[in-house]
C-alpha cells in the first residue's frame, strides 16, 4: 500500500502533465487528418484508458499520432466516408492483434540505435520549430501537423519566418516567464513539492497571468485563438460517434487495403516508440513488444468503434510522462480518465489555458530529447553511428516520422551490409613450420550478406597455400555461404593446390568437416629446415603468446597425427620452474618440440646423451637453452655461494656467479641475478659443446644450431641471442 500511494504521488501529477499536453495534441493531430476534432480527444481517450490497462509498458502514452495524419487524411478522401474509414481502423486494430499474438514484435530489436537516437533528436528539433509560433502568440497560420510541409502551403520555416512577425506581446511575456519557470525551478523552494511538477505550475501561472491582463490591461488579454479550445459536447454527440461496421463495408477491398496500411505504419511507429522511449527511461524498463502489439490492437478496434482515429505510441506523450517523473503506467490511465472528464465537465476552465504556456512545457521537453551530447556521443562511436544518426533527424525534420525513419534505416542498412563485407569474419595469416597458413574464423551467424566478402577473401588466396576455415563458433551459415565453401572446396581449392582443412560444421549443414592437412611436422618437412628458420618460428610464436593471439592447435587431431611418429624441430633444455612451459611460451603444438627440464638449466652427462638423441635420432635441428627471471636455482644458488655451503645444482651454478662478480658486478646492483642467470645459460651451452663430440660437429657443419635465451616471467617475453657458430676446433668466447 505504500509504494502504491508512493507511485500515486508520483503518477498523479505526471498525468496532469500529460494531459495538458496530449489535448491540444488530439484535437491538432484530428484537425490535420481532416477527421472531426472529436474523433481526436476520443483516441486520445482509449489511448490513455485502454490500451494503458493492457499495455504493460509503464512509460509509453498512445493516442493520435501526427506521423498518421497525412495517411489518415488520404484514407478519408480515398474512401469518401469517415464510417468506411473509421471500419478500417477496426480492421487495423485487428491486424495489430494478430501480429502481437504472431509474436511479430521482435521487428523492434532490429530497429538500430542510430535511428532511434535520431528520432530522438528530430522530434525535440520539430517539438521547439512547431511551438515557437505558439509560444510567439500566433494562430493564423497551420500549426496542428508536425510533417515539414502543412495544410495551408507553407513549411515547418516558412511558418516560423512568418511567426516572426506576428508576434503577441502577451502570449510572448507567458512564454518567457513559463520558461523561466521551468529552467530555474529546481533552484526554487517549489521544487521541494513533490506533488507540484513545474509543468503544471506552469499552467497554473499563464492562466493567472492571462486573467490579471483580462482584468487589468484589456489590450494584453489572449483571444480565445491563443487559447485551448475543447468542442461543446452533448449526450447526442456522444451516441452520433459510435460506429459499427456493416457488413458491407466488410466487403469493400479498398477498407482493408486502407487497414493493412493503417496497421503496419502504426506498428512501425509503436514499435519504433517503445524502442526509443526505453532509451530516456531513468529506470531503462523494457516494454514486450509482442504485448505491446496486442494492447494497441485492442486500442485501435475500440478507437475505431467509438468514432476515434487511430492510435500509437506517442514519442511526445511520453517523453512528457517520463520528464514529468511518473513512475507506472497509472499516469497513463488517468491521463485517459482526465482527456474524458475534460470534455464532459471542464471544458470551461480547461479554455482558459493559454497555448503559450503549453508550448513552454514542449520547447523545454524538445531541448532534452535534442540535446547536442547525443550527436557527440555518435559521433564518437564513429561514422557508422554518426551519419545514420544525423541523416535520421534531418530526413524527419524535412519530411515527416515515417518517411523520415525509412530513409535513416536505409543509411544504416548500407553501413551494415559495408560493415559485414568487410569484416564478416576474422582472418589470421601465420607462418608456421609446416608453412604459409591462412586461418579463417567464421562469426557466430553468417548470413547472406556475409556472402560476397567471404567469397572475395577464398577466391583471392594465393597458390599452394594451406587453409582452414574454422566454423566451430558458428551456429548459423546460411545456405549460400555453404554453396561458396564447397565450391570453393571442389573446384578452386583443387585449382589452385590449396591444402584445405574445415572446421566445427554442424550436422544440419549438408557440408561435413572435410581434413586435408594437420598441423604438424612430418620427416620431410622436418629435415628441410634449417636452424634460423626454427629461431624464427619461436620467436613468432613467443609474439602470439605476449599478445595473446594464439593459432588453434586442434589437439585431437594432432594426437592422432604423432601417434606413429614424432618429428620435433627444437629441443628446449629449461627450468622446471612452473611458469616457464615452453609449449605454451612459443605457441606450439603436439610434436614440435622436445623438453628437457631440470632445476637451473644446468648440463649433466645424460642430459648431454639426451641431446645427442634428440639430434641425431630424432632429427630436432635447433638446442635452446633458456634461463629465466626470478630463478629459484639462481637464488638458492646465492644464497648457499654466501652460507659457504653447496650441492650439486648450485656448485654449477657458483661459477657464473664467480665469473659475474669477477666483473665489479655486486649483489646489490639491479641487474645482479639477471646476469648471473645469463651467463649459466652460456656455461651449459660451452658445456654441450665442450662434452659431446656429436654435436659439436653438427654445429661446425651447419647442421644444427644452439642458441640462448632468456624469458622475462614478468612481460612473458623470451630474447635470443643469436645462434652460436664454431668455425674451428678451438672453441668461441661464449662468455659476455
Amino acid at each position: 500500500m505504500n509504494k502504491f500511494l508512493s507511485n500515486l504521488s508520483k503518477d498523479l501529477p505526471a498525468s496532469i502533465v500529460v494531459f495538458l499536453v496530449a489535448l491540444p495534441l488530439c484535437l491538432g493531430v484530428a484537425l490535420a487528418s481532416g477527421a472531426p476534432l472529436m474523433s481526436g480527444i476520443v483516441s486520445g481517450i482509449v489511448g490513455g484508458i485502454i490500451v494503458g490497462i493492457f499495455s504493460k509498458s509503464h512509460t509509453s502514452v498512445s493516442g493520435p499520432a501526427a506521423g498518421l495524419a497525412a495517411v489518415v487524411l488520404a484514407a478519408i478522401s480515398q474512401l469518401g466516408s469517415f464510417d468506411l474509414f473509421l471500419t478500417a481502423v477496426i480492421i487495423a486494430g485487428v491486424f495489430q492483434l494478430i501480429m502481437g499474438l504472431a509474436r511479430l514484435g521482435f521487428i523492434a530489436n532490429y530497429i538500430p540505435t542510430s535511428v532511434i537516437k535520431g528520432l530522438l533528436a528530430a522530434i525535440g528539433i520539430i517539438l521547439i520549430l512547431k511551438q515557437i509560433p505558439h509560444a510567439l502568440g500566433v494562430h493564423k497560420i497551420a500549426l496542428e501537423s508536425f510533417s515539414f510541409e502543412q495544410s495551408d502551403g507553407e513549411n515547418t520555416f516558412s511558418a516560423l519566418y512568418y511567426a516572426l512577425k506576428l508576434i503577441t506581446p502577451s502570449a510572448l511575456i507567458i512564454s518567457i516567464v513559463s520558461l523561466l519557470i521551468l529552467i530555474f525551478w529546481n533552484k526554487t523552494p517549489l521544487s521541494k513539492i513533490k506533488i507540484l511538477p513545474p509543468s503544471l505550475f506552469v499552467v497554473v501561472v499563464g492562466v493567472l497571468l492571462n486573467t490579471f491582463f483580462k482584468n487589468f490591461i484589456p489590450s494584453l488579454a489572449l483571444d480565445q485563438f491563443h487559447l485551448v479550445n475543447i468542442p461543446p459536447i452533448d449526450s447526442q454527440s456522444i451516441k452520433e460517434t459510435i460506429n459499427l461496421p456493416k457488413i458491407a463495408d466488410l466487403l469493400n477491398y479498398q477498407v482493408w487495403i486502407v487497414a493493412f496500411s493503417i496497421a503496419i505504419i502504426a506498428t512501425l511507429e509503436t514499435l519504433l516508440n517503445i524502442e526509443a522511449v526505453e532509451k530516456i527511461d531513468p529506470h531503462k524498463r523494457k516494454a514486450e513488444p509482442n504485448n505491446e502489439l496486442v494492447a494497441q490492437g485492442i486500442g485501435n478496434v475500440f478507437s475505431g468503434l467509438l468514432g476515434g482515429i487511430p492510435i500509437t505510441s506517442v514519442i511526445v506523450r511520453s517523453s512528457v510522462n517520463i520528464q514529468a517523473g511518473n513512475e507506472t503506467k497509472l499516469s497513463t490511465i488517468f491521463h485517459g480518465v482526465l482527456l474524458m472528464l475534460s470534455i464532459l465537465l471542464l471544458s470551461p476552465i480547461l479554455n482558459q489555458i493559454p497555448l503559450a504556456a503549453l508550448a513552454a512545457i514542449l520547447l523545454v521537453t524538445g531541448y532534452k530529447l535534442a540535446k547536442l551530447p547525443i550527436l557527440k556521443e555518435m559521433y564518437n562511436k564513429g561514422w557508422d553511428q554518426f551519419i545514420p544518426t544525423v541523416v535520421t533527424t534531418i530526413a524527419i525534420i524535412l519530411s515527416d516520422l515515417l518517411i523520415g525513419v525509412l530513409i535513416g534505416l536505409a543509411v544504416s542498412l548500407f553501413y551494415f551490409l559495408r560493415s559485414n563485407f568487410r569484416n564478416p569474419f576474422t582472418k589470421q595469416e601465420n607462418k608456421l613450420q609446416i608453412g604459409e597458413v591462412v586461418k579463417i574464423d567464421l562469426p557466430n551467424q553468417v548470413s547472406f550478406f556475409n556472402k560476397a566478402a567471404i567469397k572475395e577473401t577464398l577466391w583471392s588466396i594465393p597458390e599452394g597455400t594451406k587453409v582452414i576455415i574454422d566454423a566451430s563458433h558458428s551456429d548459423f551459415i546460411d545456405n549460400d555461404v555453404i554453396e561458396i565453401i564447397e565450391d570453393f572446396k571442389n573446384v578452386v581449392a583443387q585449382e589452385k593446390n590449396i591444402q584445405l582443412n574445415i572446421f566445427g560444421l554442424k550436422e544440419n549443414y549438408k557440408l561435413i568437416d572435410h581434413i586435408e592437412f594437420i598441423n604438424v611436422l612430418d620427416k620431410k618437412t622436418q629435415q628441410n629446415l634449417k636452424p634460423k628458420e626454427i629461431l624464427q618460428f619461436l620467436k613468432d610464436g613467443n609474439n602470439r603468446f605476449v599478445n595473446g593471439k594464439w593459432t588453434d592447435k586442434y589437439l585431437i587431431h594432432q594426437v592422432n597425427a604423432t601417434s606413429l611418429g614424432q618429428n620435433p624441430m627444437a629441443v628446449i633444455v629449461g627450468c622446471i620452474d612452473s611458469r616457464t612451459s615452453p609449449e605454451l611460451l612459443f605457441d606450439s603444438g603436439i610434436g614440435d618440440l622436445l623438453t628437457i627440464r631440470i632445476a637451473g638449466n644446468i648440463v649433466s652427462p645424460e642430459i648431454i646423451g639426451s641431446l645427442e638423441i634428440a639430434v641425431s635420432k630424432i632429427g630436432a635441428k635447433l638446442i635452446v637453452v633458456k634461463g629465466h627471471s626470478s630463478c629459484g636455482a639462481v637464488a638458492l644458488s646465492i644464497k648457499k655461494s654466501r652460507e659457504g655451503q653447496i650441492c650439486v645444482i648450485t656448485d654449477k651454478i657458483r661459477k657464473s656467479i664467480n665469473y659475474v662478480e669477477s666483473n665489479h658486478c655486486k649483489e646489490e646492483d639491479d641487474d645482479y641475478s639477471e646476469k648471473i642467470t645469463k651467463q649459466n645459460v652460456l656455461n651449459s651451452i660451452e658445456e654441450i659443446i665442450s662434452g659431446s663430440s656429436i654435436l659439436k660437429e653438427k654445429i661446425i657443419n651447419n647442421e644444427i644450431g644452439i642458441v640462448s635465451a632468456y624469458h622475462d616471467i614478468s612481460t612473458g617475453i623470451v630474447s635470443f641471442d643469436e645462434i652460436k657458430i664454431i668455425k674451428s676446433e678451438v672453441l668461441d668466447n661464449l662468455s659476455v
